[in-house]
């Protein structure tokens, strides 16, 4: 399967999913810390991609979403956005409605 290909299987098949830095539990750099931290205080679960341990998807990424930095946060198959805008979105309230409405449309 090609990359490009494996990147839109994961957006597809994940209702909230983080490409980051290391894991929500070992970040690997600040940006992808706050991003996971906003995430985990929605208390929904999520899925995540360390694009350490991924340097084809880290590196074909930032083309597909034409979204050039990590953290990069896809919720029901829509980019949100990185680290600033997750943070953003999180003290406005609003990334807690988004994740709650991504998690309730995946367990009905």
């Amino acid at each position: 399967m090609d990359i490009i290909e494996t990147i839109k299987e994961q957006i597809a098949s994940n209702g909230i999913l983080l490409y980051m830095k290391g894991s929500p539990n070992a970040p690997q750099c600040g940006f992808s810390a706050r991003a996971a931290q906003a995430l985990m205080a929605c208390g929904e679960r999520f899925a995540y991609v360390d694009i350490l341990q991924n340097p084809e998807i880290r590196a074909n990424l930032p083309k597909y979403a034409n979204w050039p930095t990590f953290p990069q946060l896809w919720v029901k198959g829509e980019l949100i956005g990185g680290s600033d805008i997750i943070l953003e979105l999180f003290e406005k309230g609003e990334l807690q409605q988004i994740v709650r409405g991504a998690a309730d449309k995946a367990d009905a």
